[in-house]
């Protein structure tokens, strides 16, 4: 009982912090936007183009010094960051009456990282962009002691992608991101692109989504946009490595999925109308569950049995834009999705996980308010229920889900000495109101390159929640930057 409850613990965290704001350092990215798809890594940056103006080689490959043309050196942005995290306080938790469980402060990430983006539209109508990164885990990082104590590298190509643009199309293919929801951060609508979470640091499930091959096309109309896209190798959510704060060893290894000779492919499509001061979207896909459930292995030991899972989504989102308040709603009714125990790794190795196809409606509601040209709040508030619960479910079987499930998140920042200080914070918790994250930034651009950052984190829970595994816990970071 004890192992299953720790298993719950640590898997159905991962979907309560799905939405968090914390160690980003740069201004968060509006969800609408193409994601860079520097997800799977604590010290992601988010890539502004004003914030990398410098021509990279200068004039070193131009033709003669007089020359002014641009050369195709100038669409590379390069960001390098070293960053320090802590779990700082000493104490215990108490995830069942009786049961206490030290916690000691330890350095959970030591690492070095290299982002850089490219993007050239090299002749008219045509746009080529690519992002990518590279990581050096040094001595006390889990991800260094996962290596056998030697020091680990992770390299990513994430955006690639080509873009054909002609009269009122557009068509792209390649790694790439799609965004369907209007609630930022908290929406039941962006379940498109998978996601991957790893420690504390990561940052928002904006940037979270891994890019996946897809064929994009969109249409555009007066005041209307046809837009579908056709996924041609759908993946689903990587599991935490050994040493993650959400990893949890379940005695088997839980891996990715055996494709064999199975062809997977996801497609969907929306249409998108604007009014003014509002928009409309009508969507629906056929898509597979983002996290894999597992069996137990079939041989008794070794690897756990993934199992895939597909639905139909079937949504509607709007906006509506009131002064300096914009206003957000998505619906979606998920039809033959499988609500056990835990949509995450680890949990239904133990064989329980629920046959029974089930249909789920979800809800976002949010609003966006501009205080100023610097300071902003938003608020996301996002609830599901899966429909005919009990209805198929054998007496044995269970869900942790029961009736109306979901978080809300707020976020505020504020831009200070002509931008140079970013404020930041970000709430969250979850509607039964058993559980409460606080993240705290503080972010300065000492000049054109130089930036350094940091942040705090806090987390409270009581033992109805998964999240007492980290109660009391507070994290402490620290991030410097050098941008050419």
């Amino acid at each position: 009982m004890l192992m299953r409850f720790a298993l719950y613990s640590f898997a159905i965290l991962l979907l309560t912090l799905a939405p968090l704001a914390v160690g980003q350092t740069a201004p968060i990215e509006d969800s609408r936007a193409d994601s860079t798809g520097d997800e799977a890594f604590s010290d992601e940056l988010i890539f502004d183009d004003d914030l990398f103006n410098d021509d990279l080689f200068g004039d070193a490959f131009d033709d003669t010094e007089d020359t002014k043309d641009a050369s195709w050196l100038d669409g590379f942005t390069v960001r390098l960051s070293q960053q320090l995290f802590w779990q700082v306080n000493n104490h215990s938790v108490e995830p069942i009456p009786g049961l206490r469980i030290p916690k000691d402060a330890d350095l959970e990430n030591n690492r070095l990282g290299l982002n850089f983006k490219y993007q050239n539209a090299f002749a008219p109508g045509w746009l080529l962009q690519s992002t990518g990164q590279a990581r050096w885990y040094w001595k006390d990082d889990y991800e260094y002691q996962a290596n056998n104590d030697n020091i680990d590298t992770e390299y990513r190509i994430n955006e690639l992608y080509l873009q054909r643009s002609f009269g009122q199309q557009s068509i792209k293919f390649g790694r790439q991101t799609v965004v369907w929801g209007e609630t930022v951060g908290n929406s039941v609508l962006d379940v498109i692109n998978h996601t991957e979470f790893r420690d504390f640091t990561i940052i928002d499930i904006e940037d979270a989504r891994l890019n996946q091959w897809m064929l994009v096309w969109d249409v555009y109309g007066k005041d209307s946009q046809w837009s579908s896209f056709v996924n041609l190798y759908p993946e689903f959510n990587p599991t935490a490595v050994p040493g993650s704060p959400f990893y949890a060893n379940t005695g088997y290894n839980v891996g990715d999925y055996k494709r064999g000779s199975d062809t997977l492919f996801e497609a969907g499509t929306q249409w998108r109308k604007s009014f003014e001061s509002s928009d409309i979207s009508f969507m629906a896909a056929y898509l597979y569950e983002n996290q894999l459930r597992y069996d137990y292995p079939v041989q008794g030991y070794g690897d756990a049995v993934a199992k895939k899972n597909d639905f139909v989504l079937i949504g509607f989102s709007a906006n509506r834009a009131i002064g300096k308040l914009l206003l957000n709603l998505d619906l979606a009714l998920s039809l033959g999705v499988q609500p056990s125990e835990s949509p995450f790794p680890g949990v239904n190795v133990a064989g329980s996980s629920l046959e029974t196809e089930k249909d789920q409606i979800g809800a976002s509601l949010g609003f966006e308010y501009a205080i100023s040209s610097d300071q902003s709040i938003s608020l996301g508030v996002q609830a599901n229920k899966v429909l005919n619960q009990s209805k198929d479910i054998a007496p044995q079987q269970m869900m942790v889900n029961e009736g109306i499930f979901g978080s809300w998140l707020v976020r505020y920042s504020n831009a200070l000495s002509n931008g140079n200080l970013l404020i930041s914070s970000t709430l969250q918790g979850d509607l039964a109101a058993d559980s409460l994250f606080v993240a705290l930034g503080l972010d300065y651009s000492i000049n054109d390159h130089w930036a350094v950052g940091g942040l705090i984190i806090s987390t409270t829970a009581n033992q109805q929640t998964p999240m007492v595994m980290f109660d009391a816990d507070v994290r402490v970071g620290a991030t410097i930057t050098y941008s050419f």
